[in-house]
């Protein structure tokens, strides 16, 4: 349950927004429901159902880390590519 409670937290911390990602969403849903199941002393379905919500987590930070990733790497391409057009401009005169 400490996994995922940190996972859960680790994709916040990222910048995964529960309303963006159905993944998140599904992670709290799934370790609401682990709590209950723990509560419920039903300790076999709240450990899988605190292993999904964990994965889904992980899941999530995993998509938005992705995301910014590919935004830098083309922000990156059309300096480049801008630097290109620089250098050729610059040979041709």
């Amino acid at each position: 349950m400490r996994l995922t409670q940190q996972a859960l937290e680790q994709a916040t911390a990222v910048g995964v927004n529960a309303d963006e990602s159905p993944e998140l969403k599904l992670a709290e849903e799934k370790f609401a429901r682990a709590k209950a199941n723990m509560a419920d002393q039903s300790y076999k379905r709240a450990r899988m159902r605190s292993e999904q919500a964990e994965l889904d987590a992980r899941l999530a930070e995993a998509k938005v880390l992705t995301a910014k990733s590919q935004e830098q790497l083309n922000v990156l391409n059309t300096r480049i590519t801008r630097l290109r057009k620089q250098l050729q401009l610059g040979d041709a005169q």
